[in-house]
């Protein structure tokens, strides 16, 4: 089943545990390959991600997408860079 990427925006993304991560705020594409290289969360759950930074999450991370996207795995918690 084909899917645009514009549907992806707005979308929740939990982990594999069910944990809300946050929603698809942008797309990272890879246009050489023509691929989609991550999702891109603006204001993650803090719980999740240190002070809530802006995330980046890879592509391959994802099990499936529909109404939500469920991922295969993620870090219990992320810091934020120093």
């Amino acid at each position: 089943m084909m899917t645009e990427v514009t549907e992806l925006f707005g979308l929740p993304v939990y982990t594999d545990k069910g944990i809300l991560v946050g929603d698809v705020s942008d797309l990272i594409l890879d246009l050489e390959q023509q691929n989609i290289y991550g999702l891109y969360v603006e204001s993650p759950n803090p719980q999740l991600v240190e002070g809530g930074s802006a995330i980046s999450i890879p592509y391959r991370w994802i099990r499936a997408v529909g109404e939500i996207v469920i991922l295969r795995k993620f870090p219990s918690f992320l810091k934020a860079p120093e």
